[in-house]
This record gives structure tokens, C-alpha cells and sequence, in this order.
């Protein structure tokens, strides 16, 4: 059986809510045609955030000891719904058995054609490591950096997912979102993938939001649709 395999836990409500984008892409109408996916639920993988900027545990090895675990259970495509772990995208690709979908080039090929400026909100960690901006300037796009206040909010609001706090989460996404708009901004990279959750409750944002959990799992189920994975064997 060809499996997805989902590196996850970070956090698990992103984890989640990536799976869920899944189910409701795939075109099914039985249990039996839906792609199969092992999830590798690993909370405890250290703070990818912190580690990459200096002040906290390096988190390399237990993500690669998440590849282990399904490398040995054969997966034939690994998707990892966090956006900060892709600081190590080469290292868990070069330990990988499968192919690894990388978020952020699924997330930047979405962009709508003839945008040249995009606001990227992530963690810290994601803005220090600067794969998005490399992602957008590779397009062309000029990628728009939080300044330090904004960056504060995005944090809180990152933080507040994570506890379980979806509507503070949103109201702190909103003030960042506003000033953007008030910037002159008109579309947003959710480069984290709590970011989205947060987003659900707003009603109506005033900037176009790009979702990478989103963009991730319509990667995800085109690559195993093309290889037929939700058919049964």
C-alpha cells in the first residue's frame, strides 16, 4: 500500500487541520477511495522556532527520528505541515526515503500572477531562516518583512493557537492584517501553519491570505492522486 507519510505535531490542532484539507480535497465517495496517510504525531520535537534562532534546543534530531519512524514503515511521499522545520528541509530530504514536499515552494507557486509584493507572516524562526523571502524573490515578488511590533502580534497569535485560544488568536491575526491593509499590502503568506487556524475566525480579512497548510495538501493529493493511490489495490 502507498502511504503519505505526515510528520506532524507541530503543533497537533496544525497537524489536524492539514489532514482534514486533505479528506475534503480528495474526490471520494466511499471510505475506500481517500488517500491513506501515517501520521507521525511528535509533539515533542523541540521548539523549531527557537532553535533556529540560538535560544533553545536543537530539534534536528528528533526530526529526523520522525523520517525514521516512517521511513520504516515505507511511506512513499513525506509531508511535514509546519513551516519552521523547513529550516532543515535539505537534512530531512537527504535522510528520507521518499520524496519531501517542501511548504513553502507549494505555498509562493499559489500566489496570484501579477503580484509583486507579499507580506510573509511566520515565526521568528521562519522570518530568520528567510526561505520565503528566497521563495518569492525566485518570483520575482518583493517579500514584505513584519516589523518588530507586528512580528510580536504574529507571535501571540501563533502562541495563543497552540494553547488552544483560537479567538485571541484571531484577534491578534486582525490588528496585523489591518495594518497591513492601512500599508498598502493586499496579500499575505500564512507561513505558519497555526496562522490559518486563527484566520477561520475572521470574518472578513481585508488582504488576500495565501494558506500554506492549504497549499501543502493540494500538493500532497496531487502527487499521490497522479499515482493512484486512492484507488484500491
Amino acid at each position: 500500500m502507498a502511504l503519505i507519510g505526515v510528520l506532524g505535531g507541530m503543533g497537533p490542532l496544525a497537524t489536524v487541520d492539514f489532514m482534514g484539507k486533505v479528506v475534503q480535497l480528495t474526490n471520494a465517495s466511499c471510505d475506500q477511495q481517500h488517500l491513506p496517510m501515517l501520521v507521525a504525531n511528535l509533539p515533542h520535537i523541540a521548539d523549531r522556532s527557537r532553535a533556529i534562532l540560538g535560544d533553545g534546543e536543537d530539534c534536528l534530531d528528533g526530526l529526523l527520528e520522525g523520517i525514521d519512524l516512517l521511513n520504516r514503515n515505507d511511506v512513499g511521499l513525506v509531508t511535514v505541515p509546519c513551516n519552521s522545520a523547513h529550516h532543515w528541509y535539505a537534512q530531512m530530504r537527504a535522510h528520507s526515503r521518499a520524496p519531501v514536499l517542501h511548504i513553502a515552494e507549494a505555498c509562493v507557486a499559489a500566489i496570484p500572477a501579477g503580484a509583486r509584493r507579499v507580506a510573509v507572516l511566520g515565526t521568528g524562526g521562519t522570518m530568520v531562516s528567510g526561505f520565503y523571502q528566497a521563495a518569492l524573490a525566485e518570483r520575482d515578488i518583493e517579500p514584505l518583512v513584519p516589523d518588530a511590533a507586528m512580528q510580536q502580534r504574529i507571535a501571540a497569535s501563533i502562541h495563543e493557537v497552540k494553547a488552544g485560544a483560537l479567538d485571541a488568536a484571531g484577534a491578534h491575526l486582525a490588528v496585523v492584517l489591518d495594518d497591513l491593509a492601512a500599508r498598502g499590502v493586499s496579500a499575505a503568506v500564512m507561513g505558519c501553519t497555526e496562522i490559518p487556524l486563527a484566520a477561520q475566525q475572521l470574518r472578513d480579512p481585508p488582504l488576500k491570505l495565501i494558506d500554506s497548510s492549504l497549499e501543502l495538501a493540494r500538493a500532497t493529493v496531487s502527487f499521490a492522486l497522479e499515482r493512484g493511490w486512492n484507488r484500491p489495490q
